[in-house]
């Protein structure tokens, strides 16, 4: 704490002042010290992924009108020296109109390689933070462990920010050390020995994590005895894997989130959960829905999510995919891909799926398979298993193996692994069409 103060007390006194600050620099307490100090010292914060491209970076760095940057260099800045023992880095640029409360742009490359900014408020963030840390409270988490990059704001908030509040111990080692390279490659083994070695109450994983950890786990791997709560978010998952996991001996349960109501909206609880579903609201949340789109009330007002849902009588909230997602078969019938996609990525044969089929009689997918080198047969059974478990209408009816990965490096998926649709399908659209 005194840390923060004298680098706030630093950024206060930087001339000329600085007005938006970018932070690049990997997990660790210097980027949360960087964190809370631009906030206590009133600067707007920018946090950088490290997975992003050069030009994703140029774009954050130009929308937000940056400054000041801490950390890593980027083109365009020149070196200032050192700020409590970060690196401190300046540019000349034009301030970007923004509001007076804004604490923090969070950039999201969203479903085009475009990264979008979103500005939150402190208040903001430490509502969803105070939200969380009071919902989970029964569990009496002391010790959470930092998986994900801390630039994403579902850690940031979640994961620090929570803790704090709880007065929990925060474990942000280097995300090499805990199996996250990039943006879409994650080393379960890696991972398997940070949650031995730490021994955390509590973890946030993204889908294709929990999957690699789940097969890591029924290998052999000895179970993490000390967790107690798996949380998972980022995109859609089968209640298939959900089950799959917690046999092996992860408690995972899903929740769901945006950026533009500072991450967290509803969240499964050992003690309030639905199968299928993402939870319930939060209490600094409330969700209705019109026209079968899911609408968020936080601190930031009314927002219309683009998603579609629809809530149990319990208050629940499922979530059936993106509104500008929807297929339309030549049957007529209205298929959200995110609901195939997730019962494919159930199994241990495929690693990432993406689901066509507009005007068509069947649906396709382009698949991942978990190995480059996984036969075909494998890709069948678990596409079959997938199909059991979904109306015909939905079902796959022919699949084609992707030449390769869906990453945001060549366009193929967004930062935290969901498929660009228009890309992959500029890409593989006529080989698709060919088996339709």
């Amino acid at each position: 704490m005194r840390r923060i103060e004298r680098l706030a007390a630093a950024l206060q006194a930087a001339l000329p002042r600085p007005r938006v600050v970018g932070l690049l620099a990997d997990n660790g307490a210097d980027w949360i010290t960087a964190d809370l100090a631009a906030q206590e010292a009133g600067v707007v914060l920018v946090p950088l992924p490290a997975f992003f491209t050069p030009a994703q970076c140029a774009h954050a760095v130009q929308a937000s009108g940056m400054d000041g940057l801490l950390g890593d260099p980027l083109p365009g800045f020149e070196p200032a020296g050192d700020l409590e023992g970060l690196r401190w880095w300046r540019r000349a640029a034009e301030p970007q109109r923004l509001a007076a409360d804004v604490s923090k742009i969070t950039f999201t490359s969203g479903t085009t390689g475009t990264p979008k900014g979103v500005p939150l408020t402190a208040r903001q963030q430490w509502s969803v933070a105070r939200a969380l840390a009071q919902a989970t409270r029964p569990l009496g988490i002391r010790r959470h462990l930092c998986l994900l990059p801390l630039a994403v704001l579902l850690e940031n908030l979640a994961g620090v920010y929570a803790a704090r509040l709880a007065e929990a111990e925060c474990i942000v080692p280097p995300l090499a050390e805990t199996g996250v390279r990039g943006g879409a490659r994650f080393d379960a083994a890696a991972c398997l020995a940070a949650l031995e070695q730490w021994e955390p109450h509590s973890v946030i994983l993204l889908p294709q994590m929990l999957l690699a950890l789940t097969l890591g786990l029924e290998s052999g791997v000895r179970r993490p005895a000390s967790l107690k709560f798996a949380a998972v978010g980022g995109a859609k998952v089968s209640p298939a894997l959900i089950a799959r996991a917690r046999a092996a001996g992860l408690p995972a349960y899903e929740g769901y989130g945006l950026s533009e109501c500072a991450s967290v909206v509803t969240l499964n609880l050992p003690w309030a959960e639905r199968r299928g579903s993402v939870g319930r609201p939060l209490p600094h949340a409330k969700v209705k829905l019109i026209e079968r789109e899911i609408h968020v009330r936080s601190d930031g007002g009314w927002l219309a999510t683009g998603d579609l849902g629809r809530l149990d009588d319990d208050g629940f909230l499922y979530i059936d995919g993106r509104r500008r997602h929807v297929l339309i078969t030549s049957y007529g019938r209205n298929v959200s891909p995110e609901w195939p996609e997730a019962e494919l990525l159930a199994g241990s044969a495929i690693a990432q799926a993406a689901v066509f089929g507009e005007a068509k009689p069947r649906l396709c997918a382009l698949l991942v398979p978990a190995a480059p080198g996984l036969a075909d047969e494998a890709i069948d059974e678990q596409v079959r298993a997938a199909n059991a478990r979904l109306p015909d209408y939905a079902c796959i009816g022919a699949w084609l193996r992707a030449d390769a990965p869906f990453t945001p490096q060549n366009g193929f998926a967004t930062a935290n692994g969901r498929p660009r649709r228009d890309a992959l399908w500029q890409a593989y659209g006529a080989r698709l069409d060919g088996l339709l």
